[in-house]
This record gives structure tokens, sequence and C-alpha cells, in this order.
């Protein structure tokens, strides 16, 4: 900004009111109200600190705007203008209404058009200034100079030009009754008056260490850049004013996984003698090997279960690398020093696939499993307090008030990020400080671990077992369809056997569901000689297991099913799945439901049948399941498609939110940070020397002080 501009907008003493602070509310900042601060409160901004770091969406170029004479046509074009004459025209046929606006500059005329909007003519009168930003179009009838159909305007004071042209001009996502323009001016204002609010809570040596700027000049240059300049830059969030604010959301994050760490270490959990009586008996038991990858996690397993300390252990690893059989490991060894271990997994039919799994493996042990769903009736909450249920496999059932342990030692959850750190810190509450151990079927990309699970011991099982190939995958389209029938019946000549599978969406559940009654009647009709099974999330899981067995011994060729078999089911004869509207599946399911089949060293097929027309990211999707069958590639791919912040599906809870920083983007300043903070709790594990920082960091966990001591 220029030297006059700046003696315009200085700051006076006697603008700031020393009472305002970060959290009053925003209906007291100046320029705000009641009635405005309700529709702010659409936009996430209920206090004063809220509407300060409440940034730029884009940044647009005002400083240079094009003359009308050098407007391109098909471009999209800013330009400033003064109105010359505005009028409403109703078309004859369809009575429709058209705002014409004709502007001019000391170069030519330029005329715009906005349809069915007759009350913008209100707002344009002759003489007062304009920015129009559009695409510059020819009128093909007249042959009359450059025109824009409904461009976006802005209407400009003589003292706008020092907020809305001139300059680097930021634009804020905005909300029905408060428009862009609005935001930018009350950003303006409540920059200049307030911003001194912000203190700079990060220590000294940790800024020059990163080369950083002070807090309060990074939000007024992220809001209205005056020393950088660079406008592509800025929209790729590259300025130095964002690598600040980017590094204080990602060290807020990791200073407090950090010291959920620190404090899990300091603290008593329980120490279990590895006796292996159990453990020896059930690997007896087992018609394979252990792969290499499954005995090395199972050793660090067995390292933190000695440690008189609470394990916090998550193990991830591709599809059918063997977490189950890791699981109940981990709970053998639990119950074989006298405690209960419990899994619990993020939905219904996933607690009872585990619960199938881990009873047919643990009961000819002489042990009780019992499975605890909010859908079952008898639920078996004495036998789990009473401590008869040494083994209970459940959903967030697990966690509510009424459900007792007797001494729970070891909790599982699957699928972790359907959870959040707050389910995590009450589910250690049902006992003494138990040994956490999370598992997750979903490989996790190396920055989106480090973000998330900041705060645990990681374990990969990076190895499959023997005998298992690549699954190969093909897309295929309706017209297609008699080539996919083909090569079913090929493996089902070669006694082979196969999946199909239809996608199940809660939004159209009962058509999903009824698409594949039908699916296996249609299966019955082309293919009358063979046996077909049925199974969705509808049935009993008795029912359910009992179709599972049948195809699980061979005794049922084809099974139609919805995502039900995404889990849990291990056919080692199954070699061909058909995936039905594969262009409606997430990448990770997908992968997931691919990892079905391949189980037996016999040559097998994933063939996605595609109903267009789908989206970019869909045809990003299937083009990414036929290229590769490692998992984590899929989910590197999984993340750039769907972005951090959709990546798991659901927030995790408690967790602070990333508001500009980006994990893809920002690598490298997300290593440094976490480097800042876990140095910083090795030598201030309480931070009693840091009281602003400490303060701020509570606040930034959503004030749960107990997530930090859980």
């Amino acid at each position: 900004m220029n030297n006059k501009s700046k003696d315009i907008t200085r700051t006076k003493t006697s603008d700031f009111t020393p009472h305002i602070s970060k959290d009053t509310p925003v209906q007291y900042v100046k320029g705000v109200g009641p009635a405005r601060a309700k529709l702010l409160k659409r936009l996430g901004i209920e206090t004063l600190e809220d509407i300060l770091f409440y940034f730029p969406w884009r940044y647009e170029d005002r400083k240079n705007l094009k003359k009308i004479c050098n407007l391109k046509y098909g471009n999209q074009e800013t330009t400033l203008c003064e109105v010359v004459s505005t009028e409403v025209v109703t078309t004859p046929r369809k009575r429709m209404k058209i705002f014409k606006l004709t502007v001019t500059d000391e170069t030519g005329f330029l005329r715009s058009r906005w349809f069915n909007q007759p009350y913008l003519k209100k707002y344009f009168k002759k003489g007062l200034k304009v920015i129009l930003s559009g695409v510059v179009k020819g009128n093909p009838y007249t042959g009359i100079g450059p025109e824009m159909e409904n461009p976006d305007f802005e209407l400009l004071e003589s003292e706008d030009k020092l907020i809305h042209t001139s300059r680097i001009v930021p634009v804020y996502k905005a909300t029905e009754g408060i428009s862009p323009k609005q935001i930018r001016t009350l950003m303006f204002n409540t920059i200049n008056t307030y911003a001194a609010v912000i203190e700079d809570y990060l220590p000294e040596d940790i800024l020059k260490r990163n080369d950083l700027k002070s807090l309060q000049w990074a939000i007024k240059e992220a809001h209205f850049p005056e020393e950088f300049t660079d406008v592509s830059a800025l929209n790729r969030g590259a300025g130095p004013a964002h690598r600040r604010i980017v590094f204080d959301e990602f060290f807020l994050l990791e200073l407090g996984l950090a010291l959920l760490k620190k404090r899990e270490i300091i603290e008593k959990g329980i120490s279990f003698s590895i006796k292996n009586d159990l453990v020896n008996k059930f690997s007896e038991g087992l018609p394979f090997d252990l792969t290499n990858a499954q005995k090395r996690v199972l050793e660090e397993i067995k390292s933190d279960m000695r440690k008189p300390l609470p394990m916090n252990r998550l193990v991830h690893g591709d599809v059918g690398c063997g977490k189950t059989v890791v699981a109940l490991v981990s709970m053998l060894i639990a119950v074989e020093n006298g405690y209960q271990a419990c899994l619990m997994a993020p939905t219904e039919l996933l607690a009872e696939q585990h619960f199938i799994n881990i009873h047919r493996m643990a009961e000819h042990l002489g042990l009780k499993v019992a499975l605890l769903t909010s859908g079952i009736k008898d639920k078996p909450v004495d036998d789990i307090a009473a401590g008869n249920a040494q083994i209970i496999i459940g959903t967030h059932a697990l966690i509510q008030e009424r459900v007792q342990f007797k001494n729970l030692g070891l909790a599982i959850i699957d699928e972790q990020h359907k959870f959040g750190v707050v389910q995590r810190a009450t589910l250690r509450r049902k006992g003494f400080n138990p040994d956490i151990l999370i598992m997750t079927a979903t490989p996790i990309p190396r920055t989106l671990a480090m973000t998330l699970y900041g705060d645990l011991d990681i374990a990969v099982i990076d190895e499959l077992p023997a005998g298992r190939k690549p699954v190969v995958t093909k897309v295929f389209f309706p017209s297609q369809k008699d080539k996919i029938y083909s090569l079913i019946k090929g493996e089902l000549s070669k006694e082979r056997q196969v999946y199909i599978v239809y996608p199940l969406i809660e939004e159209s559940e009962k058509l999903d569901l009824k698409s594949a009654i039908d699916g296996a009647e249609a299966f019955k009709r082309i293919f009358p000689e063979r046996k077909i099974g049925l199974v969705h999330g509808k049935m009993h899981h008795d029912e359910r297991e009992a179709v599972m067995a049948m195809f699980t011994s061979g005794d049922i060729d084809m099974l139609v099913a919805t995502t039900v078999i995404e889990v849990g089911i291990d056919v080692p004869n199954a070699s061909l799945m058909l995936i039905v509207h594969s262009e409606r599946f997430g990448l990770a399911q997908l992968h997931q439901l691919r990892g079905r089949i391949g189980r037996g060293g016999h040559d097998s097929y994933c063939l996605l049948m595609a109903y267009p027309p789908f989206s970019e990211d869909a045809r990003r999707r299937l083009k990414a399941m036929a290229s590769t069958s490692d998992g984590f590639r899929i989910a590197e791919e999984d993340l750039a498609i769907r972005g951090p912040g959709d990546f798991f599906g659901t927030r995790q809870s408690g967790i602070p939110e990333l508001k500009i920083a980006d994990i893809i983007r920002d690598t490298g300043v997300l290593e440094s940070a976490r480097k800042e903070a876990f140095d910083l709790t090795d030598t201030e594990p309480d931070l009693s020397g840091y009281p602003l920082l400490r303060e701020t960091l509570q606040k930034k966990w959503m004030g749960k002080q107990e997530l930090i001591k859980s």
C-alpha cells in the first residue's frame, strides 16, 4: 500500500477498545451487530478471532485492470468502468426480464446483461464506478462491441479504491445476505482496528529457525497482500504469510499429539507376561504359516504389552495381509493374563464379520466370545461385567455408560478413522489404562499417518501371505456384457467361484437392495445350471453366516452380494469378482472388495462394470484400480482425488481443524512443524514456560484437556 493510503487507514489509539479480546463475540466487532452476526455464524464466524482467521479462498489482481479496448474475446477479464445507462426489457414470448447495463471508460463501451434480475437496476446509478468481471463475448446479431453475460460486479464508492481495486484483492466465500464485497470491507476495517489482539505464542527460537514472520503480520498480509503480490503463488497458498499460518496449524496439531504421546509414556499401564500357551495352541491349529511381516509386527506388539506402560499402536497394511490373526493373537495374550479384550468396529456389519471369524477361531480354545451392538436384543452386558465373556466384539455400544468390563486389558479399534480421539479416550476409561491397538485395512499415506496418528507407534504389515497373486483388473461398459458373461463362464468351468457385487448407498438403500435381489434372479436365468446365493445387509447375521459358509465350502458357485463382503470372507477358490456400477464406489472400497479374490494361488480377475456418464473423479478411480494392486499407491491416489479433508469420510472428533494447511501441498512445512513440536515436548513437557502457547493449544484442541491426559 502507498504512503497516502497508509495515512488514511492507520489505526488511532482511540479506535482500539482495550476490553476487546480474541473471544469477544463477533456481534460487538465494529460494523457487525446482531443481524450480521447471525449471517456470519453460517460461515463459522462467532468471535473476533474467528473473523481474523477467516481467510480469502482466492485473490484477484486489480492493480492493472484492463481498459475496454484491450479486453480479449473469449477470456475472463476484469475492468473498471463508469455507468452510462440501464434498462430492463421483457422478452415478448417467455416474458423474461433482462437487466441491461452499458458502461464506459475513455477507450470504449461495454454492454452487460443479467437474466431474471430486474431488481439490479436500482443499484446502478449513472456516473457510478463499477468493476465487472466475466467472459467477454460479442453479440452475433448486432456486431456491436464487447459484452458480458451475468458478470460478477462490484459497485465502488469513492473510498473503495483502497479496498476493492488498485491492489491484490482478496475474495471471500459469502452467504445469502452478505456479499463478498461487504465481507471484504468488514475484513479491511476489522484487521486495521483489531489485529493488535493477536499475540505471538510460538517460541522465538522456533520462529528464527524456520524463518517465520510474526503472526500479526501474517494475518494482515494473508488478507490484504502488500509485500508479496504474486497472485498465482497466493492462490496456491505459497506466500510467506500463508506459510506462517500453515506452520501454526500443523504445529498446534502435532504439539497436541506429542503431548498425548508424552502423557502415555509416563502413565502406568498393564505389564503382560507372554506365556504363549493359548497362542501356541491357536497357532498350531492354523492351516497356514504366519508371514514374516505378521511375525515382526507381533513381536513389536508383544514388546509393547510387556512394558508397564499403555500400548498405543497402529497396525496398518494392505487388504488380505492378515491383521485379524494379529489382533486375535494380541487378544489371547491379554486373556491368558486374566484380562478381557475387546474389538470395536464402526458398523454392525463389520462387528458381525469380526465376531463370525473370531468366535470360529477362539471358541475351540475354550473361550467365550460375545457380540455387542445396538441391534442385538439380548445384550450380553451381564456376561461382560462378570468377566464370563473374555473377548467382546462390538460397535460404539461398547463405550456406552451401562457397559462395564470386569477387567479390560486390551482394546482394539478397527478402522480408527471412523471414530475419533474422544472415542479412543472413552474406551480407555473402561479399564485401568488398557493397551490400545488400532487396526486399519486402509493403507495410510505417510503424511496422513503423521497428521492423524502422530501420538501412536506405527507398525506396517507390508507382506501378503504366500500364494497371493496380483489381481488382473479391467473396466467394462454395458455394451460388453457378453464378454463379462463369457469370462464368468470360463472361471466356473475351471470349478472356480465368483462374486457379483452391487452397490449399497444409504440415500437409495431400498432401490440398491432391490438391484442386488434382481441381479441374483437375472444371474440365475443366465446361469441356470449354477447354484447362486445372495447376501445383503438386511439379512440376520445368522442367515448371512449360513450363506457365506455355503460359499466358503463350495456349495454355492456364485455369490451375489452388497458390500457386506467387503471384509472378513476368505474363499481361496474365488477367482473372479464383478463389481456392478463400479463408478459409484470409493477407491478404497473398490480396493477392499478386490482383496476378497486372489487368495488361492489362481489367476484372478476383477471386472469393473461402469455405467456412463460419470464424473472425472470416478474416471480417475477406475483408472487407478486398473493400473495398480498396491494398496499404498491406491491410498496416495485416493488422497489426491478426495483431498485430506474428505479422505476418511468423517472428521476426526477432537482434532483441530486444518483451515488452510494442506497435507499434500505443505508436506515440508508439516515435517518441520512436527519436529519442532516433538522437540519442544522433550524439553518442556508441561509447556509451563510458554503459558500463552499452552492456552492456545488447549483452545485449539476444543478445550478437551482430558485428551491430553487420557
